[in-house]
């Protein structure tokens, strides 16, 4: 965890801006980095139809959430951001968490430090360790100055480009031109605009591959990536698989979002899991 003495104390607000959908089994919904509660605009529906109560929120420094004014935000902020929201919820049962990238790493340490209020974790392309940085983004993460620079200086309409190039780069399995559809695009390109400059330096602060034995935990899990993901090491995922006592892999033929590019397939197979975790469920 990032060494808290290099920055300022901050107080950590209470407030989480977040989406309440349906009823049921509490399933809680945590973006990845530059994203926002929209990312699971695809699978909230399904949640609803199949009888569970979805809480998707903004997390710190992200969307319509609280954003602290410090040059580079520390992981630990965001996780007591997020056990503050979870408090605050006073669920009477415990919860699902599902979490993409960095989100997967803030679901893994809840479920770690909470094992009890934890039910089950579907982990989707999740950041567990820098080692999973292609190298050019690691030399560009662990220099402040370049991060800043990049931040700064890439204006919305650029980095909407550059989601769309992406996207086009990626291709779909269906033949479409796109991996991602167009209004998720946009949302991709907004949800940039609404982070917090120093968010960027998270990724800074995973650590590097042997703690994250440290955060392994018994809780059921299903883990997702895509094999064609740009952002992670595909080959990352199955390791972690292997590690985790109780966790299912699977891959889908899609790139760093499959929860947006191929939200069929991925909502599906959550459903089968979370339906697993409850024989009884409808």
């Amino acid at each position: 965890h990032g060494d808290m003495k290099s920055t300022p104390e901050i107080e950590i607000p209470t407030t989480a801006n977040y989406v309440r959908k349906g009823s049921g089994s509490p399933v809680i919904l945590i973006h990845g980095v530059a994203a926002s509660l929209h990312d699971w605009d695809e699978l909230t529906p399904e949640l609803t139809k199949h009888g569970y109560a979805s809480y998707a929120l903004d997390l710190l420094g992200h969307g319509d959430s609280p954003k602290p004014d410090s040059r580079s935000y520390h992981v630990d902020w965001l996780f007591e951001h997020f056990s503050k929201w979870m408090a605050s919820l006073h669920l009477t049962e415990p919860a699902i968490l599902i979490g993409h990238s960095l989100g997967g790493y803030i679901a893994l340490e809840y479920a770690r430090r909470f094992p009890t209020r934890t039910r089950g974790l579907v982990l989707v392309s999740p950041f567990y360790s820098r080692s999973q940085l292609p190298l050019l983004l690691r030399r560009s993460y662990s220099s402040i100055g370049l991060r800043q620079l990049i931040v700064k200086r890439t204006p919305a309409w650029l980095f909407r480009l550059i989601v769309d190039m992406t996207s086009v780069a990626m291709g779909h399995s269906s033949g479409a031109l796109h991996s991602l559809p167009e209004h998720i695009r946009a949302q991709t390109a907004l949800d940039y605009t609404r982070t917090a400059p120093g968010v960027y330096h998270i990724p800074n602060e995973i650590a590097d591959g042997a703690e994250i034995l440290s955060l392994l935990t018994t809780v059921p899990t299903l883990v997702v990536w895509g094999d064609r993901d740009l952002t992670l090491s595909p080959s990352s995922f199955p390791k972690l698989v292997e590690a985790m006592p109780r966790a299912v892999g699977k891959s889908i033929h899609a790139g760093h979002v499959p929860h947006q590019s191929n939200a069929d397939e991925f909502n599906s197979m959550v459903l089968d899991f979370l339906a697993s975790l409850n024989p009884n469920h409808a």
